[in-house]
């Protein structure tokens, strides 16, 4: 089997969590993703009567007319957001081999899966601060397995300004952490969205923070453990970004409750892990 990182890159993934491969994929892979969301964009303003003024379609500038459209009606935009989700080469790229060959490299006698509800596609509007990620952890709101893998690539490069996604090296060494109920800026979060770590700023203030920079092509990879969340975007594009969730079938913990998914998956993690579920 193609092997896809040295010796170091695995033994820095072990004592970070954390792993940035530049130019992971192949152009046309992300190139063909960028047009599908292109075209979605175009459907959707035709469903709408929005006249469709773009030039033709460039990886650069394959989100033309997003913008518009939520300026115009910001639920159009979760049309798109929906949609972009369902388009052909992005299902390519979850299942893609080497992402199978990433986990067997980096968890050495796993079994991979795709979790399922585990892969979207964000979209992330600048001054949306309601909608960001808050720090969590990947094992409450996903399941499936505490050894397992985000995988989190862009679409659109990814400036400081538009809000990497920020990360605690070597924070999954402590296991997974105690959550509650959360809406801090009031915006109706539910689910995983809802859940905040107890003691945060505890946890938050013993390890580093990196947001690394990356651009269509680069993958981010990350155990389900690292404590991360989402940047604030202040720019004047949104960031495009996918995520691609693995979890191994070959994990004690995911094979004592049947690999269960999470809120996704329309479990409350809170019955298959109460001790993890404390009050504010």
């Amino acid at each position: 089997m193609k092997r896809y990182l040295t010796p170091q890159q695995v033994a820095t993934f072990q004592e970070t969590g954390i792993l940035v491969l530049s130019g992971f994929y192949a152009a046309e892979d992300i190139e063909s993703i960028q047009r599908g969301v292109h075209e979605v964009i175009g459907q959707v303003m035709l469903r709408h009567g929005v006249p469709d003024t773009r030039a033709g379609f460039s990886p650069a500038t394959f989100d033309q007319g997003y913008r518009e459209l939520i300026a115009t009606n910001r639920a159009w935009g979760g049309e798109v957001y929906d949609a972009v989700k369902q388009i052909p080469a992005f299902f390519r790229l979850v299942a893609h081999p080497s992402h199978e060959a990433l986990m067997r490299e980096l968890r050495p006698g796993s079994i991979p899966a795709v979790a399922a509800g585990g892969y979207g596609i964000r979209i992330d509007n600048p001054f949306e601060d309601k909608f960001r990620a808050m720090w969590h952890q990947e094992y409450p709101a996903q399941l499936r397995s505490v050894d397992g893998l985000v995988l989190w690539s862009p679409l659109a490069p990814v400036t400081v300004d538009m809000g990497p996604v920020v990360m605690c090296p070597g924070s999954h060494k402590v296991g997974p952490l105690p959550v509650f109920n959360a809406d801090p800026e009031g915006a109706g979060r539910t689910g995983a969205y809802a859940l905040k770590i107890k003691d945060e700023e505890r946890w938050l203030s013993q390890y580093e923070q990196v947001a690394p920079i990356s651009s269509p092509g680069d993958l981010i990879v990350m155990d389900f453990l690292v404590l991360h969340a989402s940047g604030h975007n202040r720019s004047d594009r949104s960031r495009w970004s996918m995520q691609f969730r693995y979890f191994n079938f070959n994990d004690p913990v995911g094979r004592s409750h049947g690999w269960k998914g999470s809120f996704a998956s329309g479990v409350d993690f809170r019955q298959v892990h109460p001790e993890l579920f404390v009050g504010a």
